[in-house]
């Protein structure tokens, strides 16, 4: 505050006057009017020392965060005419400062330093990155619509759309290096816990008519490869696809993803990827886990090397004849509560009313299973017949493993009553359709549905329909089994614990895909789509370092609450002079400002003291 008078003026009016930011400009208000020069002769002999005591008095007031103030407000006043098509909505967003604390403390402003010295770019890539990060969290859009709604944000940032573009592309040059430096810089958030790291792969469809095609690179002869590509879909979608393929640790926090062609098979980007984040971890050993789609025996043999360790899911159906026989040999079972022998017999026939066998009920019983297998190393040996001739066999090692057999009484009956529901689906086909109309699916109630062709003489043949109750019979063997396959010599509760986590990465995948609206991507060139999924991954670790910080503090909120409180939590401008809460207080608000301590819990705000939260943080 300061005093502000006509000093040329024979009768000056003595205003106090306020300074205050608008965007990117300043200016000052008259905010009180102490009097004019004849009116304070009536109170006072010296009417300028006593309009100085009173701004000095009202800065002393702000000091103490408490004013008060003359608004005048005038009910017929009209809206400002603007040339938008739309209305805009005045309110500006501070629950990212939230955000902008865990982004700034990744260094990603030291990233783009480094890989921009000496460039002749005279705007700042990474203001353009963090609130494109930001976008993706809270207001998921296009680069457009992100774009369009940065004036919601309290910086204002001056960030324009082709700035925008170009920081994808500076990210994208330097992809390795980029998701490196997040890894790195993550440690100082919190303290990453990566005794074990889970791998899975997920796919994104595009809405376009075809597929990118190959070309050949003129310079080097390198074949060229389209990004988006024709694959196997878990929805059968008939459209393009890419994949990605991520690491997480034991935390739910991503480490490390890579981007690859949708027809690429998702079994060949582990390894790479993999031995990427043993350069990152400075050959620290960890346990690679997986589903059985992404334990493959090549998987298996790389991490049976140098150390390293893996516990991925193992389908029954799929074991060696020699396994799958010791698997329903029902001998040395045992109940995992207790370790004490059991027989999967007494498991099936227990009275599962009574409420003594509630424990029973609810635990399982286990095997252990040895399982060595050997694989071709790509080398060959030479091998001695009895006839005495020699002959080069391609040489193989030997992949020490054991396979875990779990059995559960109550997922036994949960599966028996889904097929079971399917059972009655299959025969209302049968009751209800042309037999004629009816074909198997690779995975539906049809499959129990038995087709039966008769002729005779060279007749066209008739066909037939019923419930195949072989089918049935063979599936329900294998009701309430589960393995996973392992080379590690722990306690078998902790090797199923590990295993059990698994759910979290696939959380990963559902908080990007439905939180934060990865697709659709709006994008067709390749540099750009890996650059677009480098920024919600971004945004994937942000969000997964602030829950973390949320845990650390004894409070866990989905992830609908916090990011509908980030979202939430606005301001609004008071006549340019004061910033008013267009929010309340809640729990997940409570717990932000105790962990961050930056007091977004005031219903008033100065705009310099939003000014000096956002220096706090930066």
């Amino acid at each position: 505050m300061k005093l502000s008078y006509n000093k040329n003026a024979r009768d000056p009016i003595y205003y106090i006057q306020q300074g205050f930011r608008k965007g990117n400009k300043t200016s000052t208000r008259n905010v009180h009017r102490i009097g004019k020069h004849s009116e304070l002769l009536l109170v006072t002999d010296d009417p300028l020392e006593y309009a100085k005591q009173m701004v000095a008095e009202r800065n002393e007031e702000m000091k103490k965060d408490k004013i008060s103030m003359e608004l005048k407000i005038d009910f017929e006043a009209k809206l400002k005419a603007g040339d938008n098509t739309a209305s805009s909505s005045s309110c500006l967003n501070i629950g990212y400062f939230f955000l902008q604390s865990i982004y700034h403390k990744l260094r990603i402003s030291d990233f783009f330093k480094a890989y921009t010295a000496g460039s002749k770019i005279e705007y700042n890539p990474d203001e353009a990155n963090r609130f494109m990060v930001y976008a993706r969290i809270l207001e998921p859009d296009s680069k457009h619509g992100t774009y369009d709604c940065l004036s919601g944000y309290y910086e204002q940032p001056g960030v324009r759309y082709e700035q925008m573009l170009r920081t994808m592309d500076i990210m994208e040059e330097h992809y390795d290096e980029y998701l490196a430096h997040l890894w790195e810089q993550s440690n100082r958030v919190v303290k990453r816990d990566t005794s074990v790291c889970y791998f899975d792969c997920t796919n994104y469809y595009f809405e376009t008519e075809g597929e990118d095609e190959e070309y050949i690179d003129e310079v080097t002869g390198e074949m060229i490869k389209g990004l988006r590509k024709y694959g196997r879909a878990k929805d059968h979608r008939p459209n393009p696809l890419v994949s990605m393929g991520l690491f997480m640790d034991t935390q739910g926090i991503p480490i490390s993803m890579c981007i690859n062609s949708g027809s690429d098979n998702e079994q060949t980007c582990a390894i790479p990827l993999e031995k990427r984040l043993i350069e990152m971890f400075k050959d620290k050993k960890f346990i690679y886990c997986a589903d059985a789609g992404l334990g493959s025996y090549n998987i298996r043999k790389f991490n049976s090397m140098g150390g390293k360790s893996f516990v991925v899911t193992q389908s029954v159906k799929k074991l060696p004849d020699v396994v799958k026989e010791a698997v329903f040999n029902d001998f040395d079972y045992r109940l995992l509560s207790s370790n004490k022998k059991t027989t999967i017999a007494r498991m099936k026939a227990f009275d599962k009313m009574n409420t003594d066998n509630l424990g029973l009920y609810n635990d399982f019983v286990y095997k252990i299973i040895p399982a060595t297998i050997a694989l071709e190393n790509g080398r060959y040996e030479e091998k001695t017949y009895a006839n005495g001739r020699k002959r080069a066999v391609k040489s193989k090692d030997a992949v020490p493993q054991k396979i875990i057999v779990t059995f559960s009484r109550k997922s036994m009956e949960y599966q028996r009553r889904i097929r079971n529901n399917q059972i009655e689906r299959a025969k209302k086909l049968l009751q209800t359709k042309d037999p004629e109309e009816i074909k198997k699916g690779s995975n539906d109630v049809r499959r129990f549905i038995k087709r039966t062709s008769t002729g005779k003489d060279g007749k066209k043949a008739n066909d037939s329909y019923e419930i195949n109750q072989t089918i049935i019979d063979e599936e329900e063997k294998y009701d309430g089994y589960y393995a996973i396959a392992t080379n590690l010599d722990d306690d078998v509760n902790e090797i199923l614990r590990i295993n059990k986590q698994r759910y979290k990465i696939e959380d990963c995948f559902r908080v990007m895909k439905t939180n934060f609206e990865a697709r659709p991507v709006h994008h067709s060139k390749s540099r750009r789509i890996k650059a677009h999924f480098m920024i919600c991954y971004t945004a994937l670790l942000v969000y997964r370092l602030l829950e973390a910080k949320l845990d650390e503090n004894g409070t866990h909120f989905s992830v609908d609450n916090v990011i509908k409180t980030l979202k939430n939590m606005q301001v609004a401008s008071v006549q340019d002079i004061f910033h008013v809460s267009t929010y309340d207080d809640s729990k997940v608000c409570a717990a932000l400002n105790e962990i961050f301590m930056l007091g977004l819990d005031k219903k008033y705000y100065q705009p310099k003291e939003l000014n000096k939260k956002i220096k706090k943080i930066l």
